[in-house]
């Protein structure tokens, strides 16, 4: 009996010792393998806006392998994350970044903000062929990742020109054809810029039949809408009608109230907004965190003395009594939109056939002329400008409160609508340089509109879930280790309007699909970008 007993015991334990050995050779061999990037004891904020949680973040090859407490990992690079937030990469749902890309494939800019996935093809404007851009982009090798829109602008001119009419049947059916392509090559979605030549010459009808195309192949609608000033209101209605008719998600891109006479408005905008997210329309927003817009000197001339394309309207200028009717419209713009009521609002960015001009406001030029300074004065600059090259000009017309109103609205994605820049060159927007940095510097920590992790979905998780996007912008192991790693007492942009050429600040590393790509606040000039695809890519 006794040696019955000590025999089952003998067994037992050997059971036991078996187990031990069964279950720990894998956990062993697990700790002899180590990660490529271990980012250890961060605050990570997962991007999907749910509260930060002290953790460890493995990297293997272009993924994330490991999320958690892992106290016995070893890797061939560890970061110590100690008072560091851990992010997702950001990923820019607007950009003009083509303007720059192949000057500055790095886009510095971009990268030293945390931002790690770029979107081209915005306010209806994208290269073409779609499937030849792409192509290209993958040849250069980038450091961030890269998707683009069909810009409907681009599409029409390719059609009827920049003629102010509505297309014939076969004109739409070959204009709804190109969509269909550029679908297939991979566009993310159709995007429009009504506001701009030949878009503001589209009809609502036409929108809605583009789109439906773009809505068959699962991509989206994202539109610089008609007028963001007096006619915000209408614009909004517009494009929550053209995604409710084509069945396509909406997106009211660099959403704003411009002019003194709109501040405020932005209460009503997004009434309009929640009233149709209501009722089922999938409808979002994005914004970037300034009080100024950057578009071409011709935001501020009418859009029928546009038609045809530069030649012709400075033809028109030249007849005295068209001269005369253009410039009356540009008054009363500089009076009552994009202007804020003050030639000081205006202020010249990129002036290629006077660089002297740059950084100059129409009341500064005017000024330095001995010419007085009256609205009226300033619409003939600007007619001289545009007869002399056209120029950019940054326009100072929004309100702070509706900035923020925006920026907390639950639906609002960040998004820069800059370009990459060549350092030192020209007078851009500071949001080339601060978009993001200036969300969580001055907006998170300095004034509280948004929490740390809201900020982060916006500026991630919010824009991978529009884009569809089913791998990147959250944390997760098995997703693409897009990844930011920030100081959150120090990060804030420092790019202004008269000193935009200034990185931003606090920003520490930087992963692009597991590669290195800022180290220690500084880019190590890797490129590991990826050409990303829209859900119609055939």
């Amino acid at each position: 009996m006794h040696r019955q007993r000590l025999t089952t015991t003998c067994a037992r334990w050997f059971l036991v010792a078996a187990a031990v050995v069964l279950f720990a050779a894998p956990a062993a061999a697990q700790r002899e393998e180590p990660f490529d990037v271990l980012i250890r004891g961060g605050r990570v904020v997962d991007g999907t806006g749910n509260p930060w949680v002290r953790a460890d973040v493995a990297v293997r090859g272009d993924r994330i392998a490991r999320i958690g407490h892992l106290p016995d990992a070893t890797a061939d690079r560890v970061i110590d994350a100690e008072g560091l937030v851990v992010a997702p990469g950001f990923i820019d749902p607007h950009t003009h970044a083509v303007r720059g890309i192949f000057d500055v494939p790095t886009a510095d800019n971009y990268l030293l903000q945390g931002v790690t996935t770029l979107t081209e093809g915005n306010d209806g404007s994208s290269p073409w062929p779609v499937g030849e851009h792409l192509g290209r982009i993958a040849g250069l090798g980038i450091s961030p990742n890269w998707g683009i829109f069909a810009g409907q602008g681009t599409i029409r001119r390719e059609v009827l020109g920049n003629d102010d009419r509505d297309p014939t049947r076969d004109e739409l059916d070959r204009m709804r054809t190109l969509v269909a392509e550029a679908m297939r090559e991979g566009a993310f979605g159709l995007s429009t810029g009504l506001f701009y030549v030949p878009g503001s010459f589209t009809s609502t009808e036409e929108v809605i039949a583009l789109s439906e195309v773009a809505a068959a192949y699962g991509g989206i609608y994202i539109s610089h809408m008609r007028d963001e000033a007096l006619l915000l209101l209408d614009s909004v209605r517009e494009t929550i009608r053209i995604g409710e008719e084509a069945g396509i998600p909406v997106q009211m891109t660099h959403h704003k109230a411009i002019s003194r006479d709109m501040w405020g408005r932005s209460a009503d905008s997004l009434a309009l907004v929640d009233a149709a997210r209501a009722r089922g329309v999938d409808i979002t927003i994005d914004q970037y965190p300034y009080t100024a817009s950057q578009t071409g000197i011709t935001a501020v001339v009418p859009q029928w003395a546009q038609a045809g394309g530069t030649q012709e309207l400075i033809a028109r200028l030249q007849d005295p009594e068209t001269r005369r009717r253009i410039r009356g419209e540009i008054v009363y713009r500089i009076e009552h939109d994009r202007g804020g009521g003050d030639p000081a609002n205006i202020v010249i960015g990129l002036c290629e056939w006077d660089r002297l001009l740059e950084g100059k406001s129409l009341a500064d030029i005017l000024a330095e002329r001995e010419v007085e300074v009256t609205v009226e004065n300033a619409a003939d600059l600007v007619m001289e400008i545009v007869e002399r090259g056209g120029a950019r000009a940054i326009y100072h017309a929004m309100d702070e409160a509706d900035v923020e109103r925006i920026m907390q609205h639950p639906a609002t994605a960040i998004g820069s609508d800059g370009g990459v820049s060549v350092f030192g060159d020209s007078v851009p927007h500071p949001r080339e340089y601060g978009t993001f940095a200036r969300v969580l510097g001055r907006y998170v920590r300095e004034r509280g509109v948004l929490t740390l992790e809201e900020a982060v979905r916006k500026m991630s998780g919010a824009t991978a879930a529009r884009l569809g996007l089913q791998d990147r912008g959250l944390l997760r192991e098995g997703f693409f280790a897009d990844v930011a790693v920030f100081d959150p007492d120090r990060v804030i942009d420092h790019a202004t309007f008269p000193e935009p050429h200034q990185y931003a600040e606090g920003v520490e590393y930087v992963l692009v699909n597991g590669a290195l790509v800022v180290n220690g606040g500084e880019h190590t000039g890797a490129r590991p970008g990826r050409v990303l695809y829209g859900p119609g890519r055939r």
